[in-house]
């Protein structure tokens, strides 16, 4: 398991290395990345892994265009071990009492930032905790490496409401707005609580506006999107269009979303010089029924 993790975060870390191991190499010289990590998605939940329920075009056009990796573990099997295998490259089982606060400079953002990328978070974080003002934690977003911020501190399902705990009968029953979830841009609080129907378009039309202001200098987009973690919602152009109910509305939104950040990749020429990897942080939360996935 630890050997097919290390080959992410490997080849996140070739396309910087291989391509920008000096100062002398230019700009078009180095890769973007577009690393678009899903909350608790399933591999069976996608065409391409034998879904035949969930439309999932784009996704799939990006296995058949590129590779469909078959033997791979994500390095956590909840969200924040996940997390920090992801942006340190380590196993999180291995880690210990490490310290993500003393090792900030060399998170995957960081990393990229110091060989002249410019970087950029759209989702969630969840490497920070639940603090009392997630705006000037220093586990911030903005203290690890990235230059842009837009999203949620972490899960959509934090905190319950009270009184409350996160089962099914709450997720079946809650709306939109039931957990008090903010929406925040860099250190300012933008929308509390979040319509949680909008964050995949929200972070979607920002994916799309930052690659286009972007495209002259190499860069990292890391697009975490808070969906498919229940509760699930979809926006309501996707509500009730998938054979998969509930839950498939919400995969075939993200779908959607991964064929619009392509396009503007393929929109600004860049196409050619740009690397795009499609990953869930660990498999379905199977339990909460119509909220979980295959």
């Amino acid at each position: 398991m630890r050997d097919s993790f290390r080959i992410v975060c490997g080849l996140l870390l070739f396309a910087i290395c291989a391509f920008a191991t000096a100062a002398e190499r230019q700009p078009k010289d180095r890769p973007n990345v577009v690393l678009i990590f899903v909350d608790d998605m399933g591999y069976g939940d996608l065409g391409c892994y034998g879904n035949t329920v969930h439309d999932t075009p784009n996704i799939d056009r990006l296995a058949a265009e590129g590779q469909r990796w078959t033997s791979f573990y994500a390095s956590g099997a909840t969200c924040v071990p996940s997390r920090r295998g992801l942006m340190t490259g380590r196993h999180p089982a291995l880690m210990g009492r490490t310290k993500l606060l003393e090792a900030r400079d060399k998170l995957m953002p960081a990393m990229f930032r110091q060989h002249g990328y410019k970087t950029a978070i759209l989702g969630k974080w969840h490497l920070a905790g639940y603090p009392q003002d997630f705006t000037t934690s220093p586990m911030h977003p903005l203290e690890c490496g990235f230059d842009d911020h837009f999203g949620t501190p972490g899960s959509n399902d934090v905190p319950a409401p009270q009184g409350k705990v996160q089962n099914r009968e709450l997720f079946d029953t809650c709306d939109k707005f039931t957990f008090q979830v903010p929406l925040i841009r860099g250190r300012e609080i933008v929308e509390f609580p979040a319509n949680q129907e909008l964050f995949t378009s929200r972070y979607t039309a920002e994916a799309v506006r930052w690659i286009e202001t972007h495209k002259e200098e190499p860069f990292f987009l890391y697009l975490a999107h808070n969906m498919p973690h229940a509760p699930v919602f979809a926006s309501e152009r996707f509500q009730g269009q998938s054979e998969g109910g509930r839950y498939g509305d919400v995969i075939e939104e993200i779908d959607w979303s991964v064929g619009e950040v392509v396009r503007a990749i393929h929109d600004a020429g860049i196409e050619k010089n740009t690397l795009v990897v499609f990953t869930s942080d660990n498999g379905p939360w199977s339990m909460f029924g119509p909220h979980g996935g295959t």
